[in-house]
Protein backbone atom coordinates (compact mmCIF):
# COMPACT_ATOMS: atom_id res chain seq x y z
CA UNK A 1 0.00 0.00 0.00
CA UNK A 2 1.25 3.57 -0.91
CA UNK A 3 2.99 5.96 1.99
CA UNK A 4 0.58 8.73 2.28
CA UNK A 5 3.43 10.95 1.08
CA UNK A 6 3.68 9.20 -1.89
CA UNK A 7 -0.42 9.76 -2.79
CA UNK A 8 -0.13 13.07 -2.07
CA UNK A 9 2.81 13.63 -4.89
CA UNK A 10 0.45 11.27 -7.31
CA UNK A 11 -2.28 14.31 -6.52
CA UNK A 12 0.36 16.79 -7.18
CA UNK A 13 0.92 15.08 -10.77
CA UNK A 14 -2.53 14.88 -11.66
CA UNK A 15 -3.35 18.27 -10.57
CA UNK A 16 -0.88 19.58 -12.32
CA UNK A 17 -2.04 18.49 -15.54
CA UNK A 18 -5.49 19.77 -15.06
CA UNK A 19 -7.17 23.06 -14.89
CA UNK A 20 -9.09 23.67 -11.61
CA UNK A 21 -12.94 24.61 -11.50
CA UNK A 22 -12.05 28.36 -11.69
CA UNK A 23 -9.83 27.98 -14.66
CA UNK A 24 -6.67 28.28 -12.46
CA UNK A 25 -3.55 26.24 -14.18
CA UNK A 26 -2.01 23.57 -11.86
CA UNK A 27 1.46 22.90 -13.86
CA UNK A 28 4.69 23.48 -12.48
CA UNK A 29 5.35 26.56 -14.62
CA UNK A 30 2.09 28.03 -13.69
CA UNK A 31 2.53 27.21 -10.07
CA UNK A 32 5.96 28.77 -10.17
CA UNK A 33 4.58 31.83 -11.77
CA UNK A 34 1.78 32.16 -9.51
CA UNK A 35 4.67 32.46 -6.42
CA UNK A 36 6.33 35.12 -8.66
CA UNK A 37 3.47 37.27 -9.18
CA UNK A 38 1.96 37.18 -5.67
CA UNK A 39 4.08 40.12 -4.47
CA UNK A 40 3.03 42.05 -7.05
CA UNK A 41 -0.69 42.05 -6.08
CA UNK A 42 -1.87 45.39 -4.97
CA UNK A 43 0.77 47.41 -6.53
CA UNK A 44 0.27 49.15 -10.33
CA UNK A 45 1.57 46.74 -12.00
CA UNK A 46 -1.53 44.41 -14.42
CA UNK A 47 -1.24 41.66 -16.32
CA UNK A 48 -1.44 43.70 -19.15
CA UNK A 49 2.15 45.52 -18.81
CA UNK A 50 3.06 41.99 -18.09
CA UNK A 51 2.30 41.31 -21.35
CA UNK A 52 3.97 43.91 -22.84
CA UNK A 53 7.00 43.20 -21.53
CA UNK A 54 6.47 39.60 -22.96
CA UNK A 55 5.87 41.19 -26.37
CA UNK A 56 8.97 43.53 -26.11
CA UNK A 57 11.10 40.50 -24.62
CA UNK A 58 9.92 38.19 -27.21
CA UNK A 59 10.24 40.46 -30.25
CA UNK A 60 13.53 41.65 -29.15
CA UNK A 61 14.43 37.77 -28.74
CA UNK A 62 13.53 37.10 -32.69
CA UNK A 63 15.79 40.46 -33.64
CA UNK A 64 18.39 38.93 -32.09
CA UNK A 65 17.84 35.78 -33.85
CA UNK A 66 18.02 37.19 -37.57
CA UNK A 67 21.38 37.91 -36.96
CA UNK A 68 22.51 34.26 -37.21
CA UNK A 69 25.64 34.04 -35.10
CA UNK A 70 25.88 32.35 -31.73
CA UNK A 71 26.31 35.54 -29.51
CA UNK A 72 23.11 36.74 -31.00
CA UNK A 73 21.21 33.47 -30.26
CA UNK A 74 22.37 32.85 -27.07
CA UNK A 75 20.97 36.20 -26.07
CA UNK A 76 17.71 35.82 -27.96
CA UNK A 77 17.53 32.38 -26.18
CA UNK A 78 17.92 33.99 -22.53
CA UNK A 79 15.33 36.24 -23.35
CA UNK A 80 13.22 34.08 -24.99
CA UNK A 81 12.57 32.10 -22.24
CA UNK A 82 11.58 35.42 -19.84
CA UNK A 83 9.60 35.87 -22.50
CA UNK A 84 7.97 32.54 -22.75
CA UNK A 85 7.92 32.76 -18.11
CA UNK A 86 5.88 36.02 -18.66
CA UNK A 87 3.58 34.49 -20.57
CA UNK A 88 2.29 32.33 -17.72
CA UNK A 89 2.88 35.24 -15.30
CA UNK A 90 0.75 37.85 -16.44
CA UNK A 91 -2.32 34.94 -16.81
CA UNK A 92 -1.60 34.08 -12.69
CA UNK A 93 -1.36 37.57 -11.86
CA UNK A 94 -4.69 37.93 -14.10
CA UNK A 95 -6.30 35.54 -12.29
CA UNK A 96 -4.97 35.40 -8.73
CA UNK A 97 -5.91 39.55 -8.86
CA UNK A 98 -9.38 39.08 -10.10
CA UNK A 99 -8.74 41.18 -13.22
CA UNK A 100 -9.25 38.82 -16.13
CA UNK A 101 -10.90 40.89 -19.10
CA UNK A 102 -12.25 39.64 -22.23
CA UNK A 103 -9.42 42.57 -23.51
CA UNK A 104 -6.90 41.43 -21.81
CA UNK A 105 -7.08 37.71 -23.06
CA UNK A 106 -7.42 38.86 -26.35
CA UNK A 107 -4.49 41.03 -25.45
CA UNK A 108 -2.48 38.13 -24.62
CA UNK A 109 -3.48 35.61 -27.29
CA UNK A 110 -2.57 37.74 -29.97
CA UNK A 111 0.79 38.59 -28.54
CA UNK A 112 1.54 34.84 -28.29
CA UNK A 113 0.34 34.18 -31.82
CA UNK A 114 2.94 37.31 -33.33
CA UNK A 115 5.73 36.36 -30.78
CA UNK A 116 5.44 32.52 -31.04
CA UNK A 117 4.83 33.01 -35.23
CA UNK A 118 7.47 34.96 -35.38
CA UNK A 119 10.36 33.10 -33.95
CA UNK A 120 10.70 30.68 -36.21
CA UNK A 121 10.45 33.48 -39.22
CA UNK A 122 13.22 35.39 -37.28
CA UNK A 123 15.32 31.92 -37.26
CA UNK A 124 14.76 31.13 -40.92
CA UNK A 125 15.82 34.14 -41.70
CA UNK A 126 19.33 34.02 -39.59
CA UNK A 127 19.88 30.49 -41.01
CA UNK A 128 19.90 31.46 -44.47
CA UNK A 129 23.66 31.95 -44.90
CA UNK A 130 24.00 28.35 -43.49
CA UNK A 131 23.64 24.75 -45.26
CA UNK A 132 19.77 25.20 -45.89
CA UNK A 133 20.60 28.26 -47.86
CA UNK A 134 17.23 30.02 -49.06
CA UNK A 135 15.08 27.48 -47.99
CA UNK A 136 15.44 28.58 -44.67
CA UNK A 137 12.95 31.34 -44.58
CA UNK A 138 10.46 29.25 -46.33
CA UNK A 139 10.56 26.52 -43.59
CA UNK A 140 10.34 29.62 -41.11
CA UNK A 141 7.30 30.49 -42.97
CA UNK A 142 5.67 27.12 -42.58
CA UNK A 143 6.46 26.87 -39.06
CA UNK A 144 5.26 30.52 -38.29
CA UNK A 145 2.34 30.08 -40.59
CA UNK A 146 1.73 27.04 -38.95
CA UNK A 147 1.38 28.19 -35.65
CA UNK A 148 -0.73 30.97 -36.62
CA UNK A 149 -3.47 28.69 -37.88
CA UNK A 150 -3.17 26.12 -35.52
CA UNK A 151 -3.67 28.61 -32.54
CA UNK A 152 -6.58 30.87 -34.01
CA UNK A 153 -8.57 27.10 -34.48
CA UNK A 154 -7.47 26.17 -30.93
CA UNK A 155 -8.90 29.64 -29.73
CA UNK A 156 -12.20 28.45 -31.23
CA UNK A 157 -11.99 24.78 -30.12
CA UNK A 158 -11.67 26.34 -26.49
CA UNK A 159 -14.39 28.91 -27.11
CA UNK A 160 -16.92 25.68 -27.04
CA UNK A 161 -15.32 24.17 -24.03
CA UNK A 162 -15.88 24.85 -20.19
CA UNK A 163 -13.88 26.89 -18.86
CA UNK A 164 -10.21 26.32 -18.42
CA UNK A 165 -10.72 23.03 -20.73
CA UNK A 166 -7.59 23.02 -23.12
CA UNK A 167 -7.58 21.42 -26.76
CA UNK A 168 -4.17 19.74 -25.87
CA UNK A 169 -3.54 18.39 -22.29
CA UNK A 170 -0.39 17.95 -20.90
CA UNK A 171 1.19 15.57 -18.40
CA UNK A 172 3.34 14.78 -15.74
CA UNK A 173 2.94 18.47 -14.22
CA UNK A 174 3.93 20.15 -17.81
CA UNK A 175 1.80 21.88 -20.40
CA UNK A 176 1.59 20.79 -23.80
CA UNK A 177 2.86 24.94 -24.67
CA UNK A 178 5.72 24.15 -21.96
CA UNK A 179 8.08 22.61 -25.00
CA UNK A 180 8.47 26.50 -26.28
CA UNK A 181 10.28 26.85 -23.19
CA UNK A 182 13.13 24.63 -24.75
CA UNK A 183 13.75 26.41 -27.75
CA UNK A 184 15.79 28.93 -25.66
CA UNK A 185 17.93 25.94 -24.61
CA UNK A 186 17.85 24.65 -28.31
CA UNK A 187 19.62 28.41 -29.40
CA UNK A 188 22.32 28.18 -27.14
CA UNK A 189 22.94 24.32 -28.20
CA UNK A 190 23.25 25.52 -31.86
CA UNK A 191 20.03 22.78 -32.66
CA UNK A 192 17.84 25.99 -34.36
CA UNK A 193 18.18 24.45 -37.73
CA UNK A 194 16.70 20.90 -36.84
CA UNK A 195 14.23 22.56 -34.51
CA UNK A 196 13.42 24.92 -37.57
CA UNK A 197 12.90 21.76 -39.71
CA UNK A 198 10.89 20.05 -37.57
CA UNK A 199 8.54 23.22 -36.68
CA UNK A 200 8.05 23.72 -40.85
CA UNK A 201 6.80 19.92 -40.85
CA UNK A 202 5.40 19.79 -37.06
CA UNK A 203 3.31 22.82 -36.95
CA UNK A 204 1.27 22.52 -40.42
CA UNK A 205 0.19 19.11 -38.87
CA UNK A 206 -0.84 20.35 -35.53
CA UNK A 207 -2.63 23.05 -37.68
CA UNK A 208 -4.52 20.15 -39.56
CA UNK A 209 -4.94 17.94 -35.56
CA UNK A 210 -6.62 21.12 -34.48
CA UNK A 211 -9.30 21.76 -37.28
CA UNK A 212 -9.94 17.95 -37.31
CA UNK A 213 -10.60 18.53 -33.45
CA UNK A 214 -13.07 21.37 -33.86
CA UNK A 215 -14.45 20.03 -37.02
CA UNK A 216 -15.55 16.74 -34.90
CA UNK A 217 -16.33 19.09 -31.81
CA UNK A 218 -18.99 21.21 -33.96
CA UNK A 219 -20.26 17.96 -35.92
CA UNK A 220 -20.73 16.38 -32.52
CA UNK A 221 -23.20 19.26 -31.40
CA UNK A 222 -24.93 19.52 -34.31
CA UNK A 223 -26.02 15.92 -34.11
Amino acid sequence: MSSASEREAAADVKTATEAAPNGEHGSWTHRLARRAVRPLLGTPVTPNHLTTLRLVTGLMACALFTFGDYAADFWGGILWVVSAFLDRADGELARIGGKTTSWGHAYDYACDTLVNALFFIAVGIGLRDGGLGDYAIVLGVLGGGGIVVSNILSEAFERRLASGKRIYNGGGGFDFDDLLYLLGPAAWLGWLAPILVGASIGAPVMALISWLKLHRLSADRTT
